[in-house]
């Protein structure tokens, strides 16, 4: 993801961010969401059910129509106040997942969430700590649920470190499970799924789009590691910045002109002399 905080976490608090969103985000995205994560991976959940971070109210809806009760939390209100508007069918409560899930002990038989965890990894204020905020999160959601339960987090997770750090502190927390992908070679169409399990450990479903043409299947996403430098408003490198030195240079060999060879000192600032 290029730098400039295109990503929807970079850009603010999740409850300014999703308030400002909430008339561009296709209605069709989040109830096909929580279609896959209710049909093929928490198939058999049983009423109550209540999906976190509900906005307003889209994927409720579908959860309704498959005959199931909910409880929707989210850290905005102003989405909150859509869902109200739209008479969704689920209890509603303004809530900071960061700071815990607020139920008594075994109360739901089953969770979901669409593109919520990602957020927690996030520092917005001083006092957040990343980790904490997911431990205390997945720690309360585990006591929330029912033994036998399972839980389905569909996120967007910015890199490889921010997935093991997702699914250590829920492992942590007592759940089993693991991370399931659909399409994990597509940039467009690769979803990732945490599916948890309380209590016994449940079969992991296969991520949709995993078979290879000779048969193998896929268990792994790919990352890619290459540093994305900053960019300006046109996708321009910066001027005077490494990249944009880079590309001139090259603009004067391609002219056919006398170039000095590029080397790690390339772009570097030089310290100013006294």
């Amino acid at each position: 993801m290029a730098a400039g905080g295109r990503r929807p976490e970079h850009r603010g608090p999740p409850e300014l961010v999703r308030r400002r969103g909430r008339a561009r985000r296709p209605a069709g995205i989040q109830p096909g969401m929580a279609l896959v994560a209710l049909s093929g991976k928490a198939c058999d959940l049983l009423p109550p059910l209540p999906p976190f971070s509900c906005g307003s109210g889209l994927s409720g809806d579908f959860i309704s129509e498959e005959g199931h009760y909910w409880i929707g939390m989210d850290i905005s209100p102003a989405m909150l106040d859509v869902a109200v508007e739209r008479e969704v069918e689920g209890d509603l409560l303004l809530a900071d997942v960061g700071h815990g899930i607020p139920f008594r002990p075994g109360m739901f038989d089953g969770c979901i969430s669409i593109s919520a965890v990602q957020w927690l990894c996030n520092a917005d204020k001083k006092s957040h700590s990343p980790p904490k905020r997911l431990y205390q999160f997945f720690s309360t959601l585990y006591t929330a649920l029912a033994q036998g339960s399972r839980a389905v987090l569909q996120l967007y997770p910015e890199n490889s470190e921010q997935l093991e750090l997702i699914t250590a502190q829920a492992m942590r927390a007592g759940f089993t499970g693991g991370m399931v992908v659909d399409y994990p070679n597509s940039a467009k169409a690769k979803k990732f799924f945490l599916c948890l399990f309380v209590g016994a450990s449940g079969t992991l479903p296969k991520g949709l789009g995993t078979e290879c043409a000779d048969g193998e299947e896929i268990h792994q996403a790919k990352f890619t590691s290459v540093r994305t430098r900053f960019r300006n408003t046109k996708g321009k490198s910066v001027k005077k910045s490494r990249d944009w030195i880079l590309e001139k240079k090259e603009r004067r060999r391609r002219q056919g002109k006398e170039v000095r060879a590029d080397t790690k000192y390339t772009g570097r600032k030089r310290r100013p002399h006294f």
